[in-house]
């Protein structure tokens, strides 16, 4: 039954708070733990040369990472309501800034992120069931089966969802952790690894740089749990430690892992090509090529998981912009005891499937990065405004290290902003014009919108 939307009903539609701080880290560690960090490090062996240089690199990500994990605790505690970031950005610059941030989070944000995966998964899969690279039509079966299975879960209920996300969650990190532990039970690598170099590298700061920007590819995701902000349970408790000791976990993770690398190969190995398959490379190396087929699991299992959390908490985005009026209301009504915005998970999930239809989610992938950086410096720069603007906004949580910690946050992300427009323009004026796409729509509902009428 859908509740009818009114200026009395709409309080009805607010989100049940049924999600524990557990839930939500699962949620976080689940988008964050994708294929970035199954896959990246041997650019940085190849760009870098010297393992010690690579994991200060991975390090400074997670700092990077929880910077903005502390900032985003003190937001999300003063204003638990379901948005994330949106929600600060139209507290602080107003609901144009916030429109432009959920129409982002709606076109590439979420949507293209949850195809790509999709079709990701499918190419995984395959080989996984030794298919081999069967394209077009299977992959699009299986990617859009993936994409509708996991939204069942999430339009049923947060206790389906919840399990699915926690289940997913654990069997990755699992998985992982039974990796590392055979590798340095069973194989035969060398501690002593760590302490080689490749001369062949030329490291500068504008390597390091590209080679930040690889490792907080693999951290994005670090925010996910104030999306659900609105559904968990004591938040003044739950969302810092959700955020804080799921950024955290993911930290010592990728170190761990980045360490098992070096344990397994030399870095003038994990720099030879290919320099994609790092996993499978470290696998066969200790394990065998028999067990390079775990390493496939493990990116299946990584990339469902990722859905799963976007699945969840893009939708509550929408949620919050139609609550506001900047959308029609239809996308904040819930579906009866079971409190999900169950026409936003449609809405999302429907322009998913078109993308993956029309195989135009990887242009979208590749110059949303900038954008969504974009969006996050301003969201941590809210936190500044806030105070100012609201100095008795209740804050059961505040920023340790304040100002510092948001304003190494919005440094770090000038410098990244500033990289990518300076060695991509085009994707990133592409980037930008997805963007000021969504302004006509904007002021077309403003002039002519009227929210009672859906």
């Amino acid at each position: 039954m859908l509740i009818l939307i009114g200026s009395a009903e709409r309080d009805l539609s607010t989100l049940p708070r049924r999600i524990g701080w557990f839930t939500a880290a699962c949620v976080l560690v689940g988008n964050v733990v994708g294929t970035g960090i199954f896959t990246t490090t041997g650019f940085m062996a190849r760009d870098l040369g010297h393992p010690g240089l690579i994991l200060s690199i991975w390090l400074m990500g997670g700092l990077i990472a929880l910077a903005g994990a502390l900032s985003y605790s003190e937001l999300g505690t003063a204003l638990p309501v379901a948005g994330g970031e949106y929600v600060y950005l139209h507290r602080a610059y107003g609901p144009f800034i916030g429109f432009l941030s959920g129409w982002t989070s709606f076109a590439v944000g979420f949507s293209a992120a949850i195809a790509a995966g999709a079709m990701s998964f499918a190419t995984y899969f395959l080989e996984l069931v030794r298919l081999g690279d069967q394209g077009g039509v299977p992959s699009t079966i299986i990617g859009l089966a993936l994409l509708w299975s996991v939204t069942g879960f999430h339009l049923v209920g947060i206790g389906a969802g919840g399990f699915l996300q926690r289940i997913l969650t654990l069997l990755n990190i699992g998985a992982i952790v039974a990796l590392i532990a055979a590798g340095l039970l069973v194989g035969e690598g060398n501690w002593a690894h760590l302490n080689l170099s490749d001369a062949r590298a030329t490291p500068s700061i504008g390597l390091s740089i590209v080679s930040l920007i690889f490792a907080l590819y693999a951290y994005s995701g670090w925010n996910a749990a104030v999306y659900l902000a609105g559904e968990v349970t004591e938040p003044a408790r739950a969302i810092p430690q959700a955020l804080i000791g799921g950024t955290l976990f993911v930290t010592l993770l990728y170190l761990a892992l980045n360490g098992f690398y070096f344990y397994a190969l030399p870095v003038t190995d994990l720099a030879n090509a290919p320099l994609l398959p790092v996993a499978n490379k470290v696998t066969m190396a200790l394990l065998g090529s028999d067990a390079a087929r775990l390493v496939t699991t493990m990116l299946c299992l990584s990339i469902a998981g990722a859905m799963s959390a976007m699945v969840w908490a893009g939708p509550r985005v929408y949620y919050a912009m139609a609550k506001d009026g900047l959308i029609p209301s239809y996308f904040c009504r819930t579906s009866g005891a079971r409190g999900t915005p169950f026409n936003a998970i449609l809405l999302q999930s429907l322009w998913a499937s078109v993308l993956i239809l029309s195989g135009s989610f990887e242009q979208l992938v590749i110059y949303s990065g900038t954008v969504l950086t974009v969006f996050s410096a301003l969201a941590v720069g809210a936190l500044l405004i806030l105070r100012r603007k609201e100095p008795n906004l209740p804050r059961p949580y505040r920023t340790p290290l304040y100002p510092f910690v948001p304003w190494f946050f919005i440094f770090m992300s000038i410098v990244i902003i500033w990289n990518a427009v300076s060695e991509r323009p085009v994707e990133a004026g592409l980037g930008l014009a997805t963007v000021l796409a969504g302004t006509p729509l904007y002021f077309i509902w403003q002039r002519f919108g009227d929210t009672r009428n859906f």
